[in-house]
């Protein structure tokens, strides 16, 4: 089988797997990193949200075959580093608000959230009701409102 390196959650790695299997499998099942999670496997749900290159990507629509030895792949296990804590701003945001029920879409909204923030960061602007509009992450628990409030709490600590 073909070997496949990138960089997960600061470190190197290297699998033995198929070019076809896609990334979120490679993450759960072979490399044991059970943040993002399972939700329809057709970039739909983005239950598995985590960062490519620091942009938001679905890995269950990657293929492990895309990525390269340089590709940096931050999950919310490694998100906490990305800031120097143990928790980052906005999972702090996301205790701060309640926002969690069941809790199973949590890390991939905190994912895009965290993504876009960065974005509009970048882009030299404040997030507008437009931005929280696109974020299309689905929470079966209804949460959306709690959501909202944790984003913009979380903004103003990053």
């Amino acid at each position: 089988m073909p070997e496949h390196t990138f960089r997960l959650n600061g470190e190197l790695v290297t699998v033995d797997v198929e070019d076809d299997v896609r990334l979120l499998w490679v993450l759960r099942d072979i490399l044991g990193v059970t943040g993002p999670k399972y939700g329809c496997g057709i970039n739909v749900c983005k239950a598995c949200t985590s960062h490519l290159n620091g942009k938001a990507v679905n890995p269950c629509a990657v293929p492990v075959s895309s990525l390269r030895a340089t590709d940096e792949i931050t999950t919310i296990e490694g998100l906490p580093a990305t800031v120097g804590a143990d928790l980052h701003p906005m999972q702090q945001a996301w205790i701060d608000q309640d926002v969690a029920q069941c809790g199973y879409c949590q890390p991939g909204q905190i994912m895009a959230a965290v993504a876009l923030v960065r974005r509009t960061v970048e882009e030299g602007r404040e997030i507008t009701e437009a931005d929280l509009d696109g974020i299309r992450n689905i929470c079966r628990c209804g949460t959306y409102f709690r959501i909202r409030d944790a984003i913009r709490t979380g903004v103003k600590n990053m």
